[in-house]
């Protein structure tokens, strides 16, 4: 950390974040498509869908409010 440029733990942190990104709502779509394919989703299945899309979206929302940083 102290021998790299800031230029170079920029871009491995944002591209960090935008993987974290991508894998949070890969989540959450596996997760829609398995309780739009079920009949009666239990009540931990619905709870474990919305966590994800919470997750997904606080995510998205955070990269857009520091796209800034992430252009550098």
């Amino acid at each position: 950390m102290f021998g790299r440029n800031k230029g170079a733990l920029r871009k491995e942190v944002n591209d960090s974040l935008l993987n974290l990104l991508e894998q949070c709502k890969n989540k959450w779509m596996t997760k829609k498509k398995v309780i739009d394919a079920s009949i009666d989703p239990s009540d931990e299945v619905m709870h474990q869908l919305k966590l994800a899309e919470a997750k997904y979206f606080y995510l998205l929302k955070e990269v857009r409010e520091h796209r800034h940083l992430l252009k550098k």
